[in-house]
C-alpha cells in the first residue's frame, strides 16, 4: 500500500482528479418562467402536444429532434393527465383549432430554441438544448404557463450522450410543478 507521506503530491493530485471528475458528472439546467401559472392544471382535462420543427445548430438540422421533444413532453404530461396525444399535423396557432375539434382541455406548444450535439468526450464542448413550452387553455385560448429551460450536458462523458438525454429531467420537473 502506498503511504501518502512518501508521495506528498499524491493526496493533492487525488483531490484534484476527484474534484474534476465529480464536477463534470452532472448535467446542469436553468429555467426561466415567462408566465407562471396562476392555478394548477386539472388532471381530468386531456392534453394535445404539437411536434416542433427539428432543432438546428448553425447549418446542421437534427432529424427527429422535434419528434423526440414532443414525445418527452407527452410522456411528462401523461403522468398526470387523463389523456395525452401528440400531433405532427400542426404546430403553433393552427393547433388550437385542432385541439378544440378534438375536445382537448389543454394545448401544449413546445419549441426548440437551441439544439447542439457535440462530441463532448473528446472536444470538451457540452451538448446543449433550450426548449420553450407554452400551455394554453383550449376553451378560452388563454396562455396558462410559459417557460424556457436550458440544459447543458456533463463535461465528463464516455460517449453516447446526446441533446435528447437532456430533455427528461427539466421537462418532467416543470410539468410536475404544473399539477402539484
Amino acid at each position: 500500500m502506498m503511504n501518502p507521506a512518501t508521495f506528498p503530491g499524491t493526496l493533492a493530485a487525488t483531490a484534484i482528479v476527484t474534484a474534476l471528475a465529480t464536477s463534470g458528472c452532472a448535467s446542469s439546467y436553468k429555467q426561466s418562467d415567462i408566465t407562471e401559472p396562476s392555478a394548477r392544471l386539472d388532471p381530468a382535462k386531456s392534453v394535445l402536444v404539437s411536434t416542433p420543427p427539428n432543432g438546428r445548430f448553425e447549418q446542421t438540422e437534427y432529424p427527429n429532434s422535434g419528434r423526440m421533444t414532443a414525445n418527452e413532453v407527452k410522456k411528462a404530461f401523461a403522468a398526470h393527465a387523463s389523456k395525452v396525444d401528440a400531433t405532427e399535423n400542426c404546430h403553433g396557432d393552427d393547433c388550437m383549432s385542432v385541439a378544440k375539434a378534438g375536445g382537448y382541455g389543454y394545448y401544449v406548444r413546445p419549441d426548440i430554441l437551441h439544439w447542439e450535439d457535440r462530441a463532448t468526450e473528446w472536444s470538451g464542448l457540452s451538448d446543449q438544448i433550450e426548449i420553450q413550452l407554452v400551455v394554453f387553455d383550449v376553451g378560452s385560448g388563454a396562455e396558462l404557463a410559459h417557460v424556457s429551460y436550458h440544459g447543458k450536458s456533463k463535461w465528463l462523458t464516455f460517449g453516447g450522450d446526446h441533446p435528447q438525454d437532456l430533455l427528461p429531467e427539466p421537462t418532467t420537473q416543470y410539468v410536475n410543478s404544473l399539477y402539484k
